[in-house]
């Protein structure tokens, strides 16, 4: 069995960074096409990490348009999937492992559809807002097996008419390494980048939404002013490349204070690590709802990035407005409110997703039933 992972960013590389570690273990036959954000040095240049762990890697496909605007991301989709079609014909992998709702696999499904070659999809059947909502399930149309994180995420798969076989409750795979321990010491990380020992910190993350480009910036600016009201110091891990990244960057860039500590990336175990040790998280990043809840972390989600998706107890949703976003995060504070998370569970599994997705992948034969699709209505 020859597996062929794609990644383009640095959620992407939580999700399947799990199942490759396996494929190490088990001397399972695998590789990496890297493309997207993850080869580029604005954006911290992962691909130079993953490599340095001795992770194989097969392609390094570069896509990515200058412009940050709707025409350079459908331009730069375009991009790939040309490129992706003849890494398939060169690799021939059993499987391709796409994961989430970006373009790029999307991109990846269609190229892998056309080509007859057998796609699992991890993180199948969520509900997401913008452009990436439709992009999930528009994947899970030309996939083969969804690997859905949730009983919510499962019944979805099966109402789009996608027969029963094909779907697999597993989990979410970014909480496995959570559930082994490999996080960074919260302590160690705060003296390594010289913030206060003793004194609290938020994490934040803030990406571009799509359908909002033109009030990126204004958007960006009711964040920061929020966060002013506030002594803690603030961890803040730049946005994607999606339309409008370019206008949150420069406004953080210019109205940036000395209480914030900017990251292009961060290795995972790092940004466990500060996630572990933060007093809440604030922005608009699936982490907030996907791993947060493991650590009993309040999350602010600001705006509708995350419209409907499923959500633990942990998570306070606001409005991209300054006083808003103040009272959210007041209450996100409050002893009270993480006095209450410490009993709650994570509705996106218990970290054991990745060897439950190799032992499907291992125990199913790709024929005529599993590559010629039939809907269930």
């Amino acid at each position: 069995m020859k597996l062929l992972f794609l990644n383009g960013s640095r959620g992407e590389w939580g999700y399947i960074q799990p199942l490759v570690d396996i494929c190490r273990d088990q001397s399972i036959d695998y590789t990496i096409c890297a493309t997207n954000m993850v080869l580029l040095p604005g954006y911290g240049s992962l691909i130079k990490d993953i490599r340095a762990q001795g992770y194989e890697v097969c392609d390094e496909i570069f896509m990515s348009l200058e412009g940050h605007n709707h025409t350079t991301m459908a331009k730069s989709l375009a991009v790939f999937m040309t490129s992706f079609v003849d890494t398939l014909r060169r690799e021939k992998p059993d499987w391709v492992i796409l994961s989430g709702d970006r373009g790029e696999q999307l991109m990846g499904a269609i190229a892998c559809a056309y080509t007859y070659t057998p796609v699992a999809h991890i993180q199948a059947g969520e509900l997401s807002g913008n452009i990436d909502g439709v992009s999930r399930h528009a994947i899970g149309k030309f996939a083969h097996l969804h690997f859905a994180a949730n009983a919510d995420a499962a019944e979805r798969l099966q109402k789009l008419g996608e027969e029963d076989f094909r779907i697999h409750n597993v989990g979410h795979p970014a909480l496995d390494p959570i559930a082994k321990g490999c996080v960074s010491d919260p302590a160690e990380l705060k003296k390594h980048h010289g913030l206060n020992s003793e004194a609290p910190y938020f994490l934040v993350v803030l990406h571009p939404v799509t359908e909002d480009y033109e009030q990126a910036d204004t958007q960006a600016a009711a964040l920061m002013e929020a966060l002013g009201q506030f002594e803690q110091e603030k961890i803040w891990i730049l946005s994607n490349n999606d339309a409008g990244a370019s206008r949150v960057r420069d406004h953080v860039l210019r109205h940036r204070t000395a209480d914030i500590h900017l990251f292009e990336n961060l290795p995972r175990e790092d940004f466990l690590g500060f996630m572990k040790g933060a007093q809440c998280m604030v922005g608009n990043s699936s982490a907030g709802l996907l791993e947060a809840p493991t650590f009993h972390l309040p999350a602010i989600n600001i705006g509708r990035r995350q419209h409907r998706r499923v959500q633990g107890q942990n998570v306070i949703n606001t409005l991209f407005e300054p006083a808003a976003i103040s009272a959210a995060i007041r209450q996100g504070c409050d002893p009270v409110f993480h006095q209450s998370l410490t009993t709650t569970t994570n509705p996106y599994g218990d970290g054991h997703s990745a060897e439950k997705i190799i032992s499907v992948l291992k125990q199913t034969q790709a024929d005529d039933q599993l590559l010629i699709k039939r809907l269930t209505y």
